[in-house]
């Protein structure tokens, strides 16, 4: 789109905003003393109104040619182009370097440590749910579950058993896994719609199964004193045996904090590392066939059962992994942890961040988790200010803010093949 074009589209947007509020905001209308309808005019605000709408349709059409579709015509310089093109390539080292570093910098600011703990949990929780719905296209709107499957099954082996952290977290991400495939035996059939209301039953039949088995998991009044996690076996506490006393350092209680955020900040690599593993792989390359055409994948001999499974089973382990975490972290875990506002939001992150990519996963969780906290100062009015970012950014980036959603093999150039070879019986 040219210069001209992108002025038209703008003042005919404006225009639009001129006629819509016209009456709504330039006109403002009140009952006299004598019951009379009195009036008065608001041609300023009016006016600034239109303008911000002219103005925004033009950043808005300029932000969509920056990082539009290949080939389009772009009215950005080309030199802010390749500086965007190397802030890309360099973003996600950046990114990983600056969190290795966060509770250097942060040490003593508590609640960025805490807020960073939150935002690396739901990193993880994204890039698992990333397995199910961006690599197989599987709409899965229970993820929850396998959060509360993780953090209950840790909570009541280490308060029922007294087993560590290190043995309860691989049986938690097994036992979520298990449940991952209980889950995706009746969805086998399944698809789109039907397949998201199944798993969203499926999410609150977990959650009601936990407030109402009470002999098991304490009903409402969830399970409490969750042991915290050792440095394997050393505790992390001010006693004689603990960390802090044989390193012969002062012992504080910021130390917990940071063995914390490593501690998530290392399941969620592993997560990431696992993931972009598997994709390589015949089963990652099988996810993805699945998710672009299930009837074509399953013409080629690819068995969508086990395909099924496995992206299931894979995504509730790392959720199984993240709830044991939530478990540790916060000594104490009830169902109102896990109600569907959390598989909603983990979904949002997802689809936010682009479905299949991990770096805009990540930008995601930061963004929605960190900029929530962000918008707390202005109290009721974050979540309309939340809104609007998010569809502001599903106008612009209907993929997300990194759609990447290309298969890991493909060919890189169109190629002509003779009719011989695709005529019946032969291709």
């Amino acid at each position: 789109m040219g210069i001209p074009a992108l002025l038209k589209t703008a003042f005919i947007n404006a225009l639009i905003a001129l006629v819509l509020f016209s009456l709504m905001i330039g006109i403002r209308t009140e009952a006299g003393s004598s019951g009379q309808l009195t009036y008065w005019t608001r041609f300023g605000e009016l006016a600034s109104l239109v303008a911000a709408v002219f103005g925004g349709s033009i950043v808005i059409e300029l932000l969509r040619q920056w990082i539009g579709p290949t080939g389009a015509e772009k009215l950005v310089p080309p030199g802010v182009q390749s500086g965007l093109s190397f802030i890309g390539r360099y973003l996600a080292p950046a990114l990983l370097i600056f969190t290795l570093l966060v509770p250097v910098i942060f040490y003593n600011q508590r609640y960025i440590l805490d807020l960073a703990i939150l935002v690396l949990t739901y990193v993880m929780l994204g890039w698992g749910l990333n397995v199910v719905v961006g690599l197989a296209g599987l709409l899965d709107l229970g993820y929850v579950a396998f959060y509360a499957v993780g953090a209950y099954s840790y909570g009541l082996l280490a308060t029922n058993f007294g087993w560590s952290f290190w043995i309860c977290l691989p049986l938690a991400g097994i036992l979520a896994a298990f449940w991952g495939v209980l889950l995706g035996f009746p969805v086998l059939r399944l698809r789109g719609d039907y397949l998201a209301i199944v798993t969203l039953a499926f999410g609150e039949i977990i959650r009601l199964v936990i407030i109402n088995w009470q002999d098991l998991t304490g009903g409402p009044n969830g399970v409490s004193g969750i042991p915290r996690p050792s440095f394997f076996g050393i505790p992390l506490d001010s006693s004689e045996d603990g960390l802090a006393a044989r390193l012969g350092i002062e012992y504080s209680p910021t130390h917990r904090i940071v063995f914390l955020f490593y501690l998530i900040l290392a399941l969620a690599l592993l997560t990431n590392w696992v993931t972009i593993r598997l994709r390589r792989l015949p089963i990652g390359r099988a996810w993805e066939a699945l998710r672009e055409d299930e009837v074509a994948c399953r013409a080629l001999g690819i068995n969508t059962t086990t395909t099924k499974l496995t992206a299931f089973a894979t995504g509730a382990m790392f959720g199984g992994f993240a709830g044991a975490f939530f478990a540790t972290r916060q000594g104490f875990i009830s169902p109102e942890s896990f109600t569907f506002q959390e598989s909603a939001l983990v979904l949002a992150i997802v689809v936010l961040g682009g479905m299949g990519s991990q770096l805009g996963v990540a930008l995601a969780a930061l963004a929605m988790i960190g900029g929530f906290e962000l918008f707390r100062s202005l109290e009721t009015y974050r979540m309309l200010v939340f809104g609007m970012a998010m569809v502001l950014i599903m106008i612009w980036r209907p993929r997300g803010l990194i759609g990447h959603r290309a298969p890991t093999v493909y060919l890189t150039k169109a190629q002509a093949i003779s009719s011989d070879l695709v005529k019946e019986g032969h291709g």
